[in-house]
């Protein structure tokens, strides 16, 4: 699947954690919906997570198509480091 896809995925699933923490939070403090509090704000910090996967890959892609684009022959450089 196309990274595009993979971000909107993602970002469908946040809004729908989030919509779910805000229904559970409305409702009044029992165990049975911290539980369900606690799972979607499980969800919510995974969809959030692979967005930042997502968006880190993206830059990553688009910086190499930059460096394609500038005639570099390796990216990022890879200079052997030097000593003194």
């Amino acid at each position: 699947m196309a990274l595009p896809k993979h971000l909107d995925e993602a970002v469908a699933r946040l809004k729908g954690a989030s919509l779910q923490i805000e229904r559970v939070r409305a409702k009044p403090a029992t165990l049975d919906n911290q539980h369900a509090w606690l799972a979607a704000l499980t969800d919510f910090s995974m969809a959030l997570s692979d967005i930042q996967e997502y968006n880190n890959e993206s830059i990553h892609e688009k910086l190499h198509e930059i460096a394609a684009r500038a005639g570099l022959r390796q990216f990022p450089g890879t200079e052997p480091k030097r000593t003194s």
